[in-house]
């Protein structure tokens, strides 16, 4: 495992700490079971038809989760930007194979955790366990957030949305891209863009 200073250490504790406060021995156990990976744009932790074991923070850069079907048509589900929790929740619980391809599209850096592992460590570190706890509380409340957008705004502010939580969307993920996460065409996603640069 990677040796890391204090500063660097600092700043992912405290991130843990916006869910509870961890303790610095229980943040230390956690340490112990992740491993540092540096990714380019492109690489995927995470493929459709693969049983996951591993679960990821990342630390910068920006990723996604989409679906791809048979005829190669991509659809976006999520997309993960500094200090956010990416991977299969439901694969990695069912131990069953992702639908979902886990993929890097900028350069990133992430903790990989081999859930297992961290399993066993929430049941001998009874903080971590309420650490797991609140993460799965937080992913819940952002599922259904993400699913009040899709039935009670419309796709501009849909949008609106994404560029307040992103605003540097534009420049690290394609059209395409957000008009899948949209759930529009990317000439309507075009139209729209069109519509509020002339406003």
């Amino acid at each position: 495992m990677l040796i890391l200073n204090d500063a660097y250490m600092d700043v992912n504790h405290a991130f843990l700490n916006t869910f509870l406060d961890v303790s610095e021995e229980s943040y230390k156990q956690l340490l112990k079971l992740s491993t540092i990976r540096d990714l380019k744009a492109g690489d995927q932790v995470s493929k459709n038809g693969e049983v996951p074991t591993k679960i990821y923070l990342l630390e910068s850069g920006t990723m996604r989760a989409y679906l791809s079907s048979k005829e190669g048509k991509e659809y976006t589900k999520s997309f993960f930007t500094s200090f956010s929790f990416v991977g299969s929740l439901t694969a990695l619980v069912q131990k069953s194979p992702s639908k979902l391809i886990y993929e890097a599209l900028t350069a990133c850096k992430v903790y990989e955790l081999n859930f297992a592992d961290f399993k066993e460590l929430c049941n001998r570190d009874l903080r971590i366990s309420a650490l797991y706890n609140k993460v799965l509380e937080h992913i819940f409340i952002k599922y259904e957030e993400r699913q009040l957008e899709l039935i009670s705004m419309d796709a501009t502010a849909r949008y609106l949305k994404l560029q307040k939580e992103m605003p540097d969307i534009e420049k690290s993920i394609p059209q395409y891209q957000i008009a899948s996460y949209l759930s529009i065409s990317p000439v309507q996603l075009s139209r729209i863009r069109k519509k509020l640069k002339s406003n």
